[in-house]
């Protein structure tokens, strides 16, 4: 068969099989960077996906993606250097318009490699694998928020996964314009075009998974801000306060107060409701138990 017998067929499946991942990255990226935001709405993806007969069907297409393009990388690189024969010993200069991504692709494909077999065992194992198979680990499957604070708290994986981040940016900033090349779309108008787009695209990309590293390696992602705050309701209102914490029904899963009377305004929107003119108040706050949320200790 041509695809698989030709060099040019080769590099054909190269780049179909490496759009396509790009494009399943894209959507990686778009996922990760919820987290950032909202630690709800993650997992509620996360239970979407989970093992659903759907979700096992697409990551079984994506590993034969992968597959084929580590196959086909690996056969064209020994192609290569069977060509190339003794010639490639000699010590020659190396050419100033070829990229380092260009001339160092396996080097870069083995650490990406490397990397997808860590991101495996620290995400895909202990969820959608424990799920298929009932395997018990000590985060549910389902609450992939938890994990993603729990591997990067862990400084070792932080660097690993940089290194990872940085890896994949060399390798896409190279096969993005070539597989463009490849295909046939790029003329000499294009070819500098593609280039630029691919560089700029590939970039941003990167840049959205580096953030969500770095974000939660330092703990300053706007979810887990969230998440402190429906901590603090959990103690009384008026050492909330004191913290300089502001607990509302819309950052708190389970808002509670704790604080009798009329400290229980003290921020305001833990026992009122939203809006609610009795927040404003202080001590009348409970003697006006119509503004406050059903079941709030300072309505009784």
């Amino acid at each position: 068969m041509w695809l698989i017998n030709s060099s040019v067929g080769r590099k054909v499946v190269m780049s179909l099989t490496g759009i396509a991942l790009i494009l399943f990255l894209t959507f990686h990226c778009a996922m990760n960077i919820i987290a950032l935001f909202s630690g709800e709405a993650y997992n509620t993806i996360c239970e979407l996906l989970g093992a659903n007969w759907y979700a096992v069907v697409a990551t079984l297409g994506l590993a034969a993606l992968a597959v084929a393009h580590i196959v086909f990388a690996f056969i064209l690189t020994a192609q290569n250097r069977k060509a190339r024969g003794t010639e490639r010993y000699a010590v020659t200069d190396k050419p100033a318009k070829v990229e380092w991504a260009s001339q160092n692709m396996l080097v870069l494909g083995i650490i990406i490699l490397l990397g997808l077999l860590l991101h495996l065992f620290n995400f895909w194992y202990n969820m959608m694998f424990a799920e298929l198979f009932h395997i018990a680990t000590a985060i549910p499957p389902t609450d992939g928020f938890e994990l993603i604070k729990v591997t990067f708290a862990n400084p070792v994986y932080v660097v690993l996964y940089v290194i990872w981040i940085v890896a994949i940016w060399f390798h896409l900033t190279h096969g993005f314009w070539s597989a463009m090349q490849t295909l046939g779309v790029s003329g000499k108008i294009w070819f500098c075009r593609w280039r630029v787009i691919g560089f700029i695209y590939t970039t941003l990309l990167m840049l959205g998974f580096l953030v969500v590293v770095l974000a939660f390696a330092f703990k300053c992602a706007p979810s887990l801000c969230c998440e402190k705050a429906a901590l603090c309701c959990d103690k009384p209102a008026v050492e909330c306060c004191e913290a300089g914490h502001k607990c509302d029904a819309h950052k708190c899963d389970a808002p509670k107060c704790d604080a009798p009377n009329a400290e229980c305004c003290l921020p305001v929107g833990d026992c009122c409701k939203p809006g609610a003119e009795c927040c404003k108040l202080g001590a009348e706050c409970c003697e006006k138990p119509e503004c406050c949320k059903p079941g709030a200790e300072c309505c009784k």
